[in-house]
């Protein structure tokens, strides 16, 4: 656990176990040989005191997995690059200690808060860092993740400080009910998150510290908008899609009879237009769409591997 634990060992022995033992840093990494032995020298301390560092090379094609290994960290090595949410899927499900952190390998997070975020999981199921405004979010995505966050806010029905910053930790059991519903890609934190929120799980925020990032380049890619929109969908339709098909459905409804009044006060006629008519059909469509989505969404949620 994130406090100091007293364990017995005889009747006038005691023996104090360093919290850090009970961690395990993943950081997932692909062509961070500039930034990561930067990182992985600032976690010295962390290793020297019994916790597991987890390097997941992503098919980097740099010698990322050689300088991880030269750290100390456990390498673990994609042939190919997988996306960022497999490799901290594999992190976690080789992770040997009861909490995971997750860390980022380009330097722009302070291995100084890992204390606080992992001591926070004495109150809490996931800590997650909040990040200064505007750190670490590159111009061309802050619409797109201004969009995401307000579709997550309204799904969780909460306010969520930092939806999809990468520095966070929980236990290993907890991370592991979720990995089936997790993504490959850069969506990994978003979903997690959400996940957490929707079936009940405790999640608390603190503020880090971001580093400006001094080597090699950002991921973002224009492809990325297109993926934002993809990921919103994909939200709607994993986490709660009553709280959009309803909604629509009732849009739709109120137009076609609205439709269908005005038509008949204009033209003095009862008989509904052809217009209405597809109106009120696409409605109840919609909302049956709607069962039928937010069954499956419970199902697919109710599988833990």
């Amino acid at each position: 656990m994130a406090s100091i634990n007293l364990v017995p060992q005889t009747r006038d022995q005691i023996a104090i176990v360093d919290p850090a033992s009970a961690v395990t840093i993943v950081i997932p990494a692909y062509n961070e040989v500039g930034s990561l032995p930067g990182v992985l020298h600032d976690l010295a301390g962390w290793l020297e005191r019994g916790a597991e560092i987890i390097v997941v090379d992503d098919g980097s094609t740099d010698a990322t997995a050689r300088v991880a290994a030269q750290g100390g960290a456990r390498v673990i090595r994609h042939r190919n690059n997988k996306g960022y949410g497999a490799a901290l899927k594999a992190g976690i499900r080789a992770a040997e200690r009861e909490i995971v952190v997750l860390f980022d390998a380009d330097g722009q997070f302070d291995t100084a808060d890992i204390a606080k975020i992992v001591q926070a999981l004495d109150e809490t199921d996931m800590a997650v860092g909040v990040r200064p405004q505007g750190a670490g979010s590159p111009t061309i995505r802050k619409p797109g993740k201004w969009l995401l966050s307000r579709t997550a806010n309204y799904l969780a029905q909460t306010n969520i400080p930092d939806l999809n910053c990468g520095f966070r930790a929980l236990r290993v059991e907890t991370a592991k009910r979720f990995l089936n519903l997790l993504p490959n890609g850069f969506s990994f934190t978003t979903t997690i998150t959400l996940a957490m929120f929707k079936d009940g799980y405790n999640v608390s925020y603190l503020p880090i510290t971001v580093r400006p990032r001094t080597t090699g380049m950002s991921s973002v890619r224009v492809a990325d908008g297109f993926n934002t929109l993809l990921l919103i969908i994909r939200m709607i339709a994993l986490f709660d899609p009553l709280k959009v098909f309803l909604p629509a459905s009732a849009l739709l409804l109120f137009v076609g009879i609205a439709y269908w009044l005005y038509d008949s006060v204009t033209h003095q006629r009862l008989n509904i237009p052809t217009g209405a008519m597809i109106l009120v059909v696409s409605a109840v469509i919609v909302f049956m769409f709607g069962i039928l989505a937010d069954q499956v969404s419970a199902i697919r949620r109710g599988q833990h591997e």
